[in-house]
């Protein structure tokens, strides 16, 4: 068993989870210049009905990627996935097993999102298709 890259989960409203390096342990463990980090911040769609003249809040929620820019195959390994939002402790346990596995950032831009859903921001954050 790996116990580096536990998913951890804080149920709160909304939930926060996280795999893996923080961006700052990244930096220590890499070097500034090796790592790159994507984030992308939204209104899950599960408030999309929502009128925005109705004075309703609507949560953000924030994903955020952190890779390692590997200079000896220059592959950004994926080493910490991070989330607030709704629906982040369902999706946690399946990008805790691609991380673990070694999925780089290419790996994850090839795969096809599931629309609509907010998971999918985890694998089209500045997307390129090779």
């Amino acid at each position: 068993m790996n116990f580096d890259n536990v998913a951890t989960i804080i149920f709160s409203h909304p939930p926060i989870g996280t795999i893996g390096l923080s961006e700052n342990q990244a930096v220590d463990k890499f070097g500034d210049e090796n790592i790159k980090t994507y984030t992308s911040q939204f209104g899950n769609l599960f408030y999309g009905p929502i009128d925005p003249n109705s004075g309703v809040h609507k949560p953000q929620s924030f994903f955020k990627l952190i890779c390692h820019n590997e200079p000896d195959t220059g592959k950004e390994r994926v080493v910490g996935v991070h989330g607030v939002g709704r629906g982040i402790d369902e999706m946690m346990q399946g990008f805790s097993v691609a991380v673990n596995m070694g999925a780089t950032k290419q790996d994850f831009d090839n795969s096809v999102a599931i629309h609509p859903t907010a998971s999918e921001e985890f694998v089209t954050m500045g997307t390129k298709y090779e």
